[in-house]
């Protein structure tokens, strides 16, 4: 990347603009006002990012498949999965709560997934896929709506209460979505759209494209 023109990037949080200067592997560039930074030379940032993104998603369907948690009274047992809780909080009349938990736990998740996943998987190998930037600001959107850490702290309070009540035993997918949180904010930090948008420029020109 040391061989492109230089170009102007403003800062996220001072908006002062700068020109980009090479970077040695590992090395963080930062705004010459504010300090913040403002891009890394991570040279592995899309093969880890996808490497996150793929185990992400298979935590996903585990923890969507699967009981969160089973409660036993008098040895009668009963669980309920991800989708049987937004069902029961609609059929009792909380249904924003139930919308809520639905967009921010399931539908932005799964969008976040499938977008980094298209768009990642065809450039490990060096292909451009079609429509990337849509997919782009698609992430840039539906970024702040995921929020599988609430809902893991929810859940867990959840369990604190009915224990004094009843025999809880968590479900595979209570630990999927514990590693799931985990791996969603690796995919976050790892995640380099300047990265992305450079392989995307050299994919472009291979192909002969402006």
């Amino acid at each position: 990347m040391a061989d492109r023109p230089a170009q102007l990037i403003a800062c996220h949080y001072c908006d002062l603009l700068q020109r980009e200067i090479p970077l040695n592997p590992g090395c963080t560039a930062s705004c010459s006002r504010c300090g913040a930074v403002l891009y890394r030379n991570a040279t592995d940032s899309i093969d880890r990012t996808l490497a996150y993104t793929l185990a992400a998603a298979v935590l996903f369907a585990v923890a969507n498949t699967f009981p969160i948690f089973s409660i036993e009274v008098q040895g009668d047992r009963s669980a309920i999965n991800l989708y049987g809780a937004v069902a029961s909080l609609w059929d009792q009349e909380m249904k924003s709560i139930a919308l809520l938990v639905l967009i921010t736990a399931i539908v932005m998740p799964a969008v976040e997934l499938i977008s980094m996943t298209y768009l990642l998987l065809p450039l490990k190998f060096r292909r451009v896929p079609p429509g990337c930037a849509l997919f782009m600001r698609t992430l840039r959107y539906v970024e702040p709506w995921g929020m599988v850490e609430v809902f893991m702290l929810g859940v867990l309070v959840s369990l604190v209460k009915l224990t004094s009540s009843f025999k809880v035993i968590p479900g595979i997918a209570l630990w999927s979505f514990g590693a799931l949180t985990l791996l969603l904010a690796a995919v976050a930090s790892s995640f380099s759209a300047r990265d992305v948008w450079a392989r995307l420029e050299q994919g472009n020109k291979e192909r002969g494209e402006p």
